[in-house]
């Protein structure tokens, strides 16, 4: 069957200060303080575009909203295009990735 590959992943640095956030620690109990954090999404739009609407407030996530630097395309640039289903996938394995690299991420 068939798919269209019109969505993408996308990986945000988030500033380090997000660590004061209790909800965020509460998710990496297996970080530290001075670790790197990470937010993992997908999207149909291309990520930059996205990046943009989370910082303007649109359809935003807070913690990007607030603590998001810049996307990190080295992360995920090579997985995309990618179908629906296969995007959803590789967001929850990408996160996977990252958090056994050590750092800290923040993926719903």
């Amino acid at each position: 069957m068939w798919r269209r590959k019109h969505h993408n992943v996308y990986v945000v640095e988030l500033d380090r200060a997000v660590w004061k956030e209790k909800r965020f620690r509460d998710a990496n109990q297996h970080c530290e303080a001075g670790c790197e954090c990470y937010y993992v999404g997908m999207t149909g739009l291309r990520p930059e575009d996205r990046f943009e609407n989370h910082k303007e407030g649109y359809k935003s996530n807070r913690y990007v909203r607030e603590y998001g630097l810049r996307l990190c395309p080295m992360l995920y640039e090579e997985y995309n295009p990618l179908s629906y289903r296969d995007a959803a996938e590789m967001e929850v394995e990408l996160a996977g990735i990252l958090r056994r690299r050590g750092h800290a991420v923040w993926q719903k």
